[in-house]
């Protein structure tokens, strides 16, 4: 089961584990996106509308996809959004938003999935963060926030989790050639900009990192930082992590003068 699927990391997910040959179901808010992956894939791929704000919307999912299958083996909790822009302009709305669906959403699939495969004995848990989740910058507070949770939570339970049978995994990557690099943005923001300025202006392919994932889930890895200069920002942050903040407080100067102009 793969949330946020309509799209993005989503739909390379399911990509990838329709080759892998598992039967897969496609879920996102919107559902015609949602069915729209589904409908690429082979005849093993099912759709449905999720909002994975909704607690009890996810456990019927999970629930669905037991009575069906007799088991959940890989639960994806994707589904994830983006602020972008001076936090002071951030509304507690867009706050709220934000908490709900990166770090509820989660929480969300996490409640309904992990009894389950701790009663079958078996199941891995993957679960999307970012390099926001293991560095922090400005300009996307709330998004930091939320992934740092979010690794934080896989760590904590992946330590619960893997001696009783049942695998955990959080995928950080940097950016990644999805359409949440142009959204969200809050005053002047420009988010690609943002995003790619560590990256050489290139974003790293979703279904590239989908494969990565698979991979990871078949070692059974904690964590997926990708591309190979997320691993060396994230082992820079741990060794010296006073000077990437300094560093980061001058990228973010930087930024904001970048977007004044435009």
């Amino acid at each position: 089961m793969v949330t946020g699927a309509g799209s993005g990391i989503g739909a390379a997910l399911c990509r990838a584990l329709d080759l892998a040959g598992a039967q897969v179901l496609c879920t996102d808010i919107d559902g015609d996106a949602a069915n729209q992956t589904a409908s690429s894939l082979s005849s093993r791929a099912t759709a449905a509308r999720l909002d994975v704000t909704d607690a009890g919307a996810v456990q019927a999912a999970v629930d669905g996809v037991v009575e069906r299958a007799g088991r959940l083996d890989l639960m994806f909790n994707n589904a994830g959004i983006v602020w972008g822009g001076d936090t002071e302009l951030l509304t507690l709305d867009q706050w709220n938003a934000i908490i709900d669906v990166n770090l509820r959403g989660v929480v969300h699939g996490v409640a309904a999935a992990y009894p389950q495969m701790l009663r079958q004995g078996h199941g891995h848990i993957v679960n999307t963060a970012s390099m926001a989740g293991l560095t922090a910058a400005g300009q996307v507070t709330s998004y930091v926030a939320t992934k740092h949770a979010v690794v934080g939570l896989s760590m904590a339970l992946r330590s619960e989790a893997v001696p009783r049978g049942v695998g955990v995994t959080v995928v950080c990557p940097a950016a990644v050639e999805t359409p949440i690099l142009d959204k969200g943005a809050v005053g002047g923001f420009v988010g690609r900009d943002y995003f790619l300025q560590n990256q050489g202006g290139k974003a790293y392919d979703a279904d590239r990192l989908a494969r990565d994932t698979l991979r990871a889930v078949e070692r059974n890895k904690a964590i997926v930082v990708k591309p190979a200069v997320a691993q060396a920002q994230w082992w820079f942050a741990r060794l010296a992590p006073g000077l990437m903040n300094r560093m980061a407080m001058r990228f973010v100067t930087g930024q904001r003068d970048r977007q004044a102009v435009r």
